[in-house]
């Protein structure tokens, strides 16, 4: 995946997105497939920890003639806080991130477990079954537990579902245990990809601490920050921009679609930057 050019003024860009692999509802070639309909010539495949469903997304790029970035999308801790760094350009066969991402697996595995026991715990009764009939691997997130209660009608939309649930020392809350986020920086780097930290203004932070964040990360080796998501407001991006100038970042974007009927996320849909000079694609040149 070098010797990547792109204009930002040619092409639509879209470098955060999920397929079934992780917590998205459609399969990798419905996602790339979709992505092509919607008119997107540059398209990232960022699954949460696994690097999975990249072949077969490259198979339908390939017959879909669009440029597809490896992507992955790893959790990660800093300030005992869980944060999400992409990593992007990626080689998804290089062992110390394959290393790094089995660890994360793992623990999935076990959260998954004691989310479906906190819940039963509070009644949900079958968690576990219910929420492995909305996956189409065995890799269960929290938005798959989310997903389950809303269609329980136990919860009507995510917000309430993790206000209930899903947090802290609620029944389905399980602390994380990822690795610290200059560790997965390093990964990213190992497997020769841009390391960019995801929806930065999505994290329960005051804009001090959020500043705070950047600057440490950027310390540790962060390449970018997604400086335009689906939500970003044209202040919002003004902001980020400016704050990833002061900490010396380059710009990312990206929808962080997943599919669900109750998200109105639509790939590709992204506002303009407002400095094409300072984006992350123009260091693959």
């Amino acid at each position: 995946m070098r010797g990547i050019i792109v204009n930002i003024m040619a092409v639509m860009i879209d470098l955060h997105n999920h397929s079934h692999y992780s917590d998205g509802v459609l399969s990798p070639s419905e996602v790339v497939c979709l992505a092509k309909e919607s008119g997107c010539n540059v398209f990232a495949l960022t699954d949460h920890d696994t690097t999975d469903g990249l072949a077969e997304a490259q198979q339908e790029a390939n017959n879909q003639q669009i440029k597809l970035i490896h992507g992955v999308e790893i959790s990660a801790m800093w300030n005992n806080m869980t944060i999400h760094i992409v990593g992007l350009n990626i080689d998804k066969n290089n062992p110390i991130l394959c290393s790094g991402l089995k660890q994360h697996q793992d623990f999935r595995k076990t959260r998954a477990e004691k989310m479906a026991r906190g819940l039963g715990g509070a009644g949900v009764v079958g968690a576990m079954e219910k929420t492995r009939a909305l996956a189409k691997t065995d890799m269960l997130t929290r938005t798959h537990f989310a997903q389950m209660l809303i269609q329980e009608g136990i919860c009507k939309d995510m917000k309430s579902v993790f206000r209930r649930f899903l947090t802290g020392k609620k029944p389905g809350g399980v602390g994380g245990k990822w690795a610290q986020f200059d560790a997965v920086i390093e990964w990213i780097h190992a497997a020769g990809g841009k390391a960019v930290l995801a929806h930065p203004l999505r994290y329960r932070m005051t804009n001090t601490k959020i500043q705070r964040m950047l600057s440490h990360l950027s310390n540790a080796g962060l390449d970018g920050v997604e400086v335009i998501t689906a939500y970003s407001t044209d202040e919002e991006i003004t902001l980020m921009s400016k704050w990833a100038d002061e900490t010396n970042l380059l710009y990312s974007c990206g929808s962080d679609y997943h599919g669900w009927g109750n998200q109105r996320v639509q790939i590709g849909r992204l506002k303009d930057f407002p400095n094409t000079h300072r984006t992350i694609w123009n260091s693959w040149n």
